[in-house]
C-alpha cells in the first residue's frame, strides 16, 4: 500500500467535520487550517504536489493557499474513489477535475476546503469561504454586489445584520458561479443573480436574472446553504444530478 504524502508544516491535519446545516449525501468535504509563515521551501515537493509556474512566482500567502486547497482536494478524491488526482489550474483559472467528478476548492485567511462528488449524484458543486465584512466596508461594497431589490431589502432590515447580508450575498453568488460555470461554460456576474431569501439557520434561495443556456434561464431558482464560524462564512450551492 502506498504511503500518504507528508502533510506540510504549514497545514493542520485534515478535518472531515461538516460545517453546514444540511449534509450532502455522496460527497466528501475536507478542510485544513494553514499558516503561510510556516511554509517551507520544499513543502510542495514533500507533499508531492507540483506547483504551476504562476504559483511558483507568487508570494508565500498564495503558495500556501494553493497547497492547502490542493491537499484537501486530493485527499477528498482519495476518500471518494481511491484516486490521487490533483486538480490542475485550467485556462479559466478554475480547477480541472476528472470528467466524471464535480468539485470545488475555496480558501480564505488561514483556512482552505474542498468538496467533491461523482456526477452521477451531483451535477455541480460550488463552495466559497469569505471573511465576514466589517459593517462600514459592507456598506461601501453593497452597491457593487447587491441588485436593486437586494439593496431595498437590505435597507429595510436591521443594520446589525448588514455585514452578514452583504458577505453572504457575495459568497453565495461566488458559489453559484463555481457550481454553474462548468455546466454552462458562460461567465456571469453579481448582477445576474439575486438572493430572494435567507434564514439564520443557513438556508438560502437564489434566482438567476439572465439566460445562461436553454436549461438555465432567467427566473430559475436554486437552493444554497451557509454557515458562520470564527469570523468566516462558508457557502455552498449544490445541483443534484
Amino acid at each position: 500500500m502506498n504511503s500518504s504524502p507528508i502533510l506540510p508544516t504549514c497545514c493542520t491535519a485534515l478535518d472531515a467535520h461538516w460545517p453546514l446545516p444540511s449534509v450532502l449525501p455522496e460527497t466528501v468535504l475536507l478542510s485544513t487550517r494553514f499558516d503561510p509563515k510556516q511554509l517551507l521551501g520544499d513543502d510542495f515537493q514533500r507533499s508531492a504536489i507540483e506547483p504551476p509556474p504562476s504559483i511558483q512566482r507568487s508570494v508565500a500567502k498564495r503558495q500556501a493557499e494553493f497547497l492547502a486547497g490542493r491537499i484537501c482536494a486530493r485527499a477528498a478524491l482519495q476518500q471518494l474513489e481511491g484516486s490521487s488526482v490533483i486538480p490542475a489550474i485550467g485556462e479559466d483559472r478554475a480547477p480541472v477535475w476528472p470528467a466524471h467528478i464535480c468539485g470545488s476548492i475555496t480558501h480564505s485567511t488561514g483556512h482552505a476546503a474542498a468538496i467533491v462528488a461523482n456526477k452521477q449524484h451531483w451535477r455541480g458543486l460550488g463552495m466559497d469561504l469569505e471573511n465576514l465584512l466589517e459593517t462600514e466596508r459592507a456598506e461601501r461594497l453593497a452597491g457593487e454586489i447587491l441588485t436593486p431589490p437586494e439593496l431595498q431589502r437590505m435597507a429595510a432590515g436591521a443594520r446589525e445584520q448588514l455585514a452578514l447580508l452583504v458577505t453572504l450575498t457575495f459568497s453565495v453568488k461566488e458559489s453559484l458561479f463555481k457550481a454553474l460555470y462548468p455546466i454552462v461554460q458562460k461567465r456571469f456576474y453579481f448582477e445576474h443573480a439575486e438572493v430572494l431569501e435567507w434564514t439564520e439557520q443557513g438556508q438560502v434561495r437564489l434566482r438567476l436574472l439572465t439566460d445562461l443556456s436553454g436549461e438555465w434561464r432567467h427566473g430559475t431558482e436554486l437552493e444554497a446553504q451557509f454557515g458562520v464560524q470564527d469570523g468566516q462564512l462558508l457557502s455552498l450551492v449544490s445541483i443534484p444530478a
